[in-house]
């Protein structure tokens, strides 16, 4: 990242690393460990918080270093300061223990990630998240707390919505009006799940549920929708378009995006909210893409000098997501320069609800993202509210009260919520700071 990075080398020369803690030692959590430890200078890992501990410690062997134990925020707190790596169980204790710059919550989960950020902020430490269904769930009011802390909360570089923001904000750099920004999926199959996806993810060594999410749509609807709060974007239609060019095939030719937006540009106006979407089967794939315009004819006849075309729309893209490789340039921005590569702007335009993946049965549960029982869709704010839309990431570990056909919308009312979760109290907050509601107009708690 430009300037970033001599900033750092700068904080290295000097011997003023940033230090930062790592939430999460999967699959995405020991790229990043590995890149932080390797090969970014003036930035220190200084402990890992994982449930299972030799995930942890294995983040820090592959890199030729020991780490210490410390389950408690005083000895992690010793160990940091006495520049001793560290692994811990408790990540409450690692987001309490007030020796760290940052955190990165990369876990995928949804009540232990809300503990775990909601603390940090709390204890004044920066957090990046890498985390989708957090932020498409509450990042709203875990923004409004950071800002009252006085920290940056802010979504990753690397993964599509962080590419996103960055092309979003060199595409309005030079003067375009953005009308869509875009995500390039190979794959989109709402009922794929944990046993159609088990090989592909045992391949890369993944969860199989969460390479589920990837595909079944959960994850894009996410995506988009954290991208949408971020700018104050809307989806045009419930589910968004997608436009599909692979034919269900995945080793079908990619379609350039050039010509991929072409569903798009009757639903383009540039005097209402920009749109967020996706495309299935195009390239530059994965990559991302914005579709700008400008009112200005000797922009446009610039724009057609350097091949963008005639207009009245143009086509920017990112031909790749580097995920882990980039979230420390997050890491410093956020600590650096108080920047945020993605954030909410205010309350949520776009949210992400819960539908019936198959035949659902009275008391089924809710298992994870990406399982058996349902997948995500991305839908305007204000439809979720009218329609008491129950948002996938509340709907974990909820147990339906009522039999469910499949491809129905799960409400509210059709679900017992398990009591004394932190992820219903904040967006229990959450819609009380930004719509006035009671949390009892909204959640009913199982008792």
């Amino acid at each position: 990242m430009i300037i970033v990075d001599r900033i750092l080398e700068q904080r290295a020369r000097q011997g003023k690393d940033i230090r930062v803690g790592l939430v999460g030692a999967g699959f995405q959590g020991r790229g990043i460990a590995q890149q932080i430890i390797d090969h970014v200078p003036g930035m220190r890992l200084a402990a890992i918080a994982n449930r299972t501990l030799p995930k942890a410690i294995e983040c820090y062997r592959q890199c030729g270093i020991e780490p210490v134990i410390a389950n408690d925020a005083t000895s992690l707190s010793a160990a940091i300061s006495d520049n001793r790596p560290a692994v811990t169980e408790d990540a409450l204790a690692l987001a309490s223990c007030g020796m760290l710059d940052a955190i990165i919550e990369v876990t995928g989960s949804i009540e232990h990630a809300a503990g775990v950020v909601l603390r940090a902020i709390e204890s004044g430490i920066h957090v990046v998240q890498m985390n989708a269904e957090l932020d498409g769930t509450v990042g709203p009011i875990l923004k409004a707390k950071a800002d009252k802390a006085g920290v940056v909360y802010t979504f990753c570089d690397g993964d599509q919505p962080g590419v996103q923001g960055n092309l979003l904000r060199f595409v309005t750099g030079l003067g375009v009006t953005p009308v869509l920004s875009g995500n390039i999926k190979g794959l989109h199959d709402p009922y794929r799940n944990p046993e159609t996806q088990k090989a592909f993810a045992a391949k890369w060594g993944q969860n199989a549920a969460m390479v589920s999410s990837f595909a079944d749509g959960t994850k894009i609807s996410f995506e988009q929708a954290i991208v949408a709060n971020a700018y104050g974007y809307r989806v045009v239609r419930r589910g968004m378009l997608g436009p599909d060019f692979s034919g269900g095939d995945p080793n079908s030719p990619l379609v350039p995006i050039e010509e991929a937006i072409a569903p798009f540009i009757e639903h383009l106006d540039p005097t209402r909210p920009a749109l967020v979407d996706y495309v299935v089967g195009a390239k530059p794939g994965p990559g991302v893409f914005v579709i700008g315009t400008t009112p200005d004819p000797q922009q446009r006849h610039y724009l057609n000098l350097y091949k963008l075309g005639e207009g009245p729309y143009y086509v920017f893209s990112t031909p790749y997501h580097l995920c882990h490789f980039e979230v420390p340039f997050s890491v410093a921005r956020a600590v650096l320069l108080g920047d945020a590569t993605l954030t909410p702007r205010a309350e949520a335009k776009v949210g992400v609800f819960a539908v019936a993946k198959t035949d659902l049965g009275v008391g089924t549960r809710i298992s994870e993202f990406g399982g058996f029982e349902a997948y995500g869709v991305a839908e305007n704010i204000e439809v979720m509210r009218r329609d008491r839309l129950l948002p996938i990431g509340i709907a974990l570990d909820c147990r339906l009260k009522v039999a469910v056909a499949k491809d129905t919308p799960l409400t509210f009312d059709m679900v017992d919520v398990p009591e004394g979760r932190v992820i219903d109290r904040l967006y229990a907050e959450q819609e009380e700071l930004f719509f006035g509601v009671n949390s009892a107009d909204q959640i009913e708690v199982d008792a």
